[in-house]
Order: C-alpha cells, then structure tokens, then sequence
C-alpha cells in the first residue's frame, strides 16, 4: 500500500458539506466520501465534539486524518469521520460552541479554523487494502464493535440500505418506535445486529452468513420484512407496553411461538399478577416465562440465611426428604409448596434438603 502525507484546511474540507440519508456523507467539494459503509455512523456529542472545535479554535493538534484515494479521485475516510463531521458541523451552523455559531465568530476567529491545517495521510490501495487498514486504525480508541466490523467486512448496496431501516438516529425502526422493544441504540448498531440475529436464528445460520450472502442484494426488505413482522406480533399480543418489556429477547420468541394463537386479556392479567408477586424479582423475565413457562426467567426470591438457619435447627440438622443429617452448607434451603403452585418464600413454606435429594427434585 502507497501512502503520502499532506496538509488539507478544514474549510477545504467543510466546502460542499452535506450529510443525509439518500446521497451519504460528503465533503471536500463532494470529492472526500466521509462516511462510506463500513464506517460507524457519528456518534459525538456534547464534551467530545465540542472539544474538537475548541482544539481547532486554540490551534492544538487534533490527531492524523487518513484517507484512501480511489481510482476515479476521490476519496474515503479511513479514520477521523467524528472529528471530521464535528468540524463540518460547526462550520454549517449545527450546534455553537459558548453560545456562539460558526457565523457569530470574529473574521480573525473565522479565519482561524479555515485556515487550520489538517494532516492528512492519503493511502491507495485495493479495497482488501482498505478494510484491513480501516480495522487496525480502529483499534485503539472507541473501540467498534462486533457489528460494527462486520459493517466494515460485508460492505455493500444491501448495508447501505440496512442502514436506512436500523442504523440512522431517525431510521425507520425509530420513527416507528419499535425501538422501545430494543435495547441499544441505532448509531451503534444495535439495532440491526439485533434484527440480524433474530432472523440468522430463524434460518440456523450465523449473522455473518446471512450478510454474506445477503451482501450485493439491492434492497434489505426480507430482513425489514422479518423485523416489521417480529414488533407487529409483539404490539398485538400484549395489551399494554411497559417499560419492561425493552429489551426482551423477542424475536427468539416469535421464531419459536409466533404461530400461536393468545389471549391478550389473559396475559394481561397474568402480568399484572406477576408484577404484584414480591417473589418476583425479574419482572423483564415475565415474558419469557409466559411462554416457557421456566421459572429460571423470573428470578424467584430465595430463602434468606435467617429462615435458612432456623429451618435448618428445627429440622435437628436432618435432611427432609433422606433424614440423614448434614452441615448447613450442604443443605439447600427449599419450597415445600413450589412457587408454580402457589408455595411463598416464608418460613412456614422452607424445609432444607441436602444436595442430592435437592437435586433429585430439580429433575422432577
């Protein structure tokens, strides 16, 4: 790979900025492609970008910029789109810096950051040559997460469009607000890892060979598709949103029980049983619990070592179900009457049960 290095201004790079989700990212007179799709989408805010502009401001360094020459002139941003974008930014009238705009500054102060001087390293190379290089500069820092460096791997038409549906700070999954189902946010990737994985669960394959061999395809619409399906039946199930319903697994629920047919009055009055059971201390896990019915999703309070110790004394140190004797930290304070069918965490309710018998009756 052949590089050179050399100085660009930032108003040289500001010229000709816009930033939307048809035309992409551009600057440079539309010659400098800032966020092409393997990159994260911009993720500064407050503090970080401020400090950007400030640095520019103060004439302090700001750190190398790298770009990758294309065959036909223009460029893409390697490394540097969050300071390069906070710059574009400020100089476009997006947000001030003390109350003060771009256009609020002095002539000298103007001057100041168009005049400052950028270093630039500008590589050319293959586009294997690009994404390996993209990966290293990345390392360090804000490190990119696992969807994100599978952006940077399986770039192409259908990640553009992907992008539109889960990844914009107003993508469609937002503007509809399926994202109060989803944990995360869109500029991170979280969204569209989490619908990637859903339907990569559907098909058993991995997200990776889903975006493999979705790659080139011209639209994401079987994804979206999916997606769209997954929030519908989650919105027609339930009868009421709460907030503990975000981030639930819920496309691992639908692939496995989207097909039924439910009763929304009647979960609605089992969830609100559950809400009100003090036993209860995963309310998130009420919703799985609905369908499997695994007592492992709701975290059922446990006996505490006060009720433990004296359930222990009255048994004379026994095992309740083998009666042969052990030390309390063999014993396993337990339900007589199982949460499932009505039992309370009090001590009227507890025996102690030795390992093995403890474990025997896990298995029933």
């Amino acid at each position: 790979m052949e590089y050179e290095l050399k100085f660009v201004t930032v108003g040289e790079v500001a010229a000709g900025y816009k930033d939307d989700a048809e035309g992409g990212c551009w600057g440079y007179d539309g010659k400098l492609n800032i966020r092409p799709a393997y990159q994260r989408e911009y993720i500064y805010t407050g503090k970080r970008r401020d400090a950007v502009v400030e640095s520019v401001m103060k004439n302090l360094p700001i750190g190398t910029m790298y770009w990758m020459k294309k065959t036909d002139g223009t460029f893409e941003l390697l490394d540097g789109q969050q300071r390069t974008i906070s710059l574009c930014q400020f100089i476009t009238g997006r947000f001030g810096i003390n109350h003060r705009g771009f256009k609020n500054l002095l002539a000298a102060e103007k001057k100041q950051v168009l005049e400052y001087r950028l270093w630039v390293c500008v590589c050319e190379g293959t586009d294997k040559d690009t994404l390996e290089w993209f990966k290293v500069l990345n390392t360090p820092g804000t490190e990119l997460n696992a969807q994100e460096l599978r952006n940077a791997i399986f770039t192409g038409t259908w990640l553009n469009e992907a992008k539109k549906y889960f990844s914009r700070s107003n993508c469609v999954t937002v503007q509809r607000q399926y994202n109060k189902y989803l944990d995360g946010s869109a500029v991170r990737q979280d969204f569209l890892q989490t619908a990637l994985k859903w339907i990569a669960e559907r098909d058993k394959i991995k997200i990776e060979d889903y975006m493999a061999e979705n790659q080139d395809a011209s639209n994401c619409e079987e994804l979206w598709l999916y997606f769209k399906s997954v929030m519908d039946w989650v919105k027609a199930t339930f009868k009421v949103y709460r907030r503990e319903m975000k981030a639930v697994d819920w496309g691992s629920l639908y692939n496995r029980y989207g097909g039924g047919s439910y009763d929304k009055e009647e979960l609605e009055k089992k969830i609100v049983a559950m809400l009100e059971d003090e036993d209860i201390t995963s309310s998130r896990g009420i919703y799985d619990y609905l369908f499997d019915g695994q007592e492992r999703h709701l975290s059922i309070r446990k006996f505490s070592e006060k009720i433990k110790r004296a359930t222990y004394e009255r048994q004379h140190h026994l095992c309740a179900k083998c009666n042969r004797p052990f030390p309390i930290e063999k014993m396993h304070a337990d339900h007589i009457t199982p949460w499932s069918k009505g039992g309370r965490t009090v001590e009227s309710n507890c025996q102690v049960l030795c390992e093995n018998c403890n474990r025997e009756k896990s298995n029933v």
